[in-house]
């Protein structure tokens, strides 16, 4: 039962991750970026980790969600400030995935550290959360209040790459599962924010559209990307008192209400303020 239920939500989350691709290269960086990453992934994660384990696990593995998504804005950053010291073109992708990798690997790290003050009682799971999304919303607003332009793809993503980006969320979020039914929840949690999305879009993005297209959507994923931390504080509450189904729709529901539009529509009025 456990195995077929971290196969099954595996899965969905593969499926979810393609689509976000297809929606940048098809809507363009500004609308597909911010749009693109309504929650998605974290909905399998967040019901996989309450089925297995149960509520004190889901509240412990959510609570670190916005400190991974906190990491995966900073990830995005050095998608956006980093090339430009790089001098050769053909350097450029390899080495700004790898500083981008290593940047979210070191930050991770600490962030484990952190959390382990929640086990000992210094801050509760939920005042981790908050801090978390407090942080990567400054973060994100300090990234977007400079316009950048961000095209449509003009060149389709190959199926190759879409199917590897499907796998590779696929298994974070499998991975995720695994770490919760081992007992290790803050763990779990900050491997559900592993950013398979927004390093596959970079990549693949990159790869069949040029630099432009890529960095121009990471500024607003980082904003539309907090939306994840949003339903992660809220699926803590609604899916005990709801149940998965019921709960996880009123988290989503939620998160995109209280965060995703309104993000949209503060920075869609932003950029035609500059234009």
């Amino acid at each position: 039962m456990v195995n077929s239920t971290i196969i099954l939500y595996g899965v969905f989350a593969g499926l979810v991750a393609i689509l976000v691709t297809v929606a940048i290269e098809r809507f363009g960086g500004f609308i597909g970026g911010v749009l693109g990453t309504i929650p998605s992934t974290i909905i399998p994660a967040a019901a996989g980790v309450y089925a297995i384990e149960g509520e004190q696990s889901l509240i412990a593995s959510m609570s670190v969600v916005p400190i991974g998504m906190l990491i995966n804005g900073m990830f995005l950053g050095v998608w956006i400030v980093f090339p430009k010291y790089i001098n050769k073109d053909n350097l450029k992708l390899p080495i700004t995935t790898l500083v981008s990798l290593g940047t979210w690997a070191i930050l991770a790290f600490i962030s484990l550290l952190i959390a382990r003050q929640v086990t000992d009682g210094m801050i509760s799971e939920v005042m981790l959360g908050i801090i978390g999304l407090v942080a990567l919303a400054i973060l994100a607003i300090r990234f977007n209040i400079r316009s950048r332009d961000a095209p449509k793809g003009k060149n389709k993503v190959p199926l190759v790459i879409l199917s590897i980006r499907g796998i590779a969320a696929g298994l974070a979020i499998a991975a995720c599962l695994v770490l919760a039914e081992l007992g290790l929840p803050f763990v779990a949690g900050l491997a559900s924010a592993f950013p398979a999305i927004f390093l596959t879009s970079m990549v693949a993005l990159w790869i069949s559209q040029g630099p432009q297209v890529p960095q121009g959507a990471a500024a607003p994923m980082m904003l539309g990307g907090a939306s994840v931390s949003v339903y992660a504080l809220l699926a803590m509450w609604s899916l005990p008192s709801f149940g998965i189904v019921i709960g996880s729709i009123v988290a989503w529901f939620g998160a995109v209400g209280l965060w995703t539009i309104p993000a949209f529509l503060l920075l869609r009025k932003h950029r035609l303020s500059i234009d």
